[in-house]
């Protein structure tokens, strides 16, 4: 790897990372509080941004190295979708949505964070095995 490519996958590293400590404590903090408050959703969005930040990086990384993985490609894709629609979900749950339909989303958000954490193992596994 170039100089250029090792500051990318550092950066990207540190985005993606911050994406599951951003999910994590949006989904457990929610999930442990039994309801959703504002600052779940904050933390969802920040997950989202961080994600989709990130995953933009490893996706100039892999056109650069030529380093793509299609297992981790699908996987990703699906999860980051997911993570939009939940975003939005918690975005109008929030606002609009009733105390019960507050309560009930920490199911969703629970499925999306484990599903979330298939492509970032996928990763992380990628990444220690490429030396």
């Amino acid at each position: 790897m170039h100089s250029v490519e090792i500051h990318l996958l550092t950066a990207a590293i540190a985005v993606i990372s911050s994406a599951l400590v951003f999910y994590t404590v949006g989904v457990w903090g929610e999930r442990l509080q039994h309801g959703l408050r504002l600052w779940h959703v904050v933390f969802f969005l920040l997950g989202i941004a961080a994600d989709i930040t990130g995953t933009t990086l490893m996706e100039h990384i892999a056109r650069l190295t030529h380093a793509h993985d299609r297992i981790h490609t699908v996987t990703g894709a699906i999860a980051v979708v997911l993570m939009l629609i939940h975003a939005v979900w918690a975005v109008a749950t929030y606002f609009r949505g009733s105390e019960r339909a507050r309560r009930r989303f920490s199911r969703f958000s629970v499925a999306v964070w484990c599903i979330w954490l298939i492509p970032y193992c996928i990763g992380v596994y990628i990444g220690m095995t490429m030396h």
